[in-house]
């Protein structure tokens, strides 16, 4: 399978070129610096449309910087015309603040306890995830991350949930990036969840 990977550089990105690499499959890398890997902006619908041309599938993990969090929803609008009729499949790391927290009608956004700085990119990744939804033209799936996602471990375990944070017995809502990569390249090998979101977490 061939697997085009923007954001390649970044703390999710760079574990799932990793883990699909391991697995066999043809990975393009991309970022905007260049580097070691192509250079493109994910935002350019050119760009988009010229780098992910043969691809099966475009995994999109790019993380915007701080002030900048509306660029999610320039990103998204950009893969979502770039990919039109490409034939890929888009999976696209989202977030999870528009997830219902277990036991509640509310997200996690919504909840009391969510901190007031991390509000600008909770905001941003809903309007990111209305945006993707309203998508017809082509297939895609919305992965949002745990509340806590950080590096660790690849177990190659995970459980998996749709609207709800998924969480374990203590009430947490976590996966290491290692795992979390895990279930973004199974997804793009089983294509099981077209045009829906999902989440992971242990």
């Amino acid at each position: 399978m061939r697997i085009l990977v923007w954001g390649a550089t970044g703390s999710v990105g760079s574990r799932v070129v990793a883990e699909a690499t391991a697995r066999g499959h043809s990975v393009t890398s991309v970022s905007r610096s260049g580097s070691d890997h192509l250079r493109g902006d994910a935002s350019d619908p050119e760009d988009v449309a010229r780098l992910s041309a043969g691809h099966d599938v475009v995994i999109s993990a790019t993380r915007p910087r701080d002030g900048s969090e509306g660029e999610l929803v320039d990103t998204a609008k950009a893969l979502l015309i770039g990919l039109r009729g490409s034939g890929a499949r888009l999976v696209l790391v989202g977030g999870a603040a528009s997830l219902l927290v277990p036991g509640s009608e509310l997200t996690l956004m919504e909840s009391p306890e969510f901190p007031a700085a991390l509000l600008p990119i909770a905001r941003a990744c809903a309007a990111q995830y209305a945006l993707v939804r309203s998508a017809d033209a082509l297939d895609w799936t919305y992965v949002s991350p745990p509340a806590l996602l950080e590096p660790g471990t690849r177990t190659g375990r995970y459980r998996k949930g749709y609207d709800h944070l998924v969480t374990s017995a203590a009430g947490e809502s976590s996966i290491s990036v290692e795992d979390f990569a895990v279930a973004l390249v199974d997804e793009a090998e089983q294509a099981q969840h077209i045009r829906q979101r999902f989440t992971v977490g242990y």
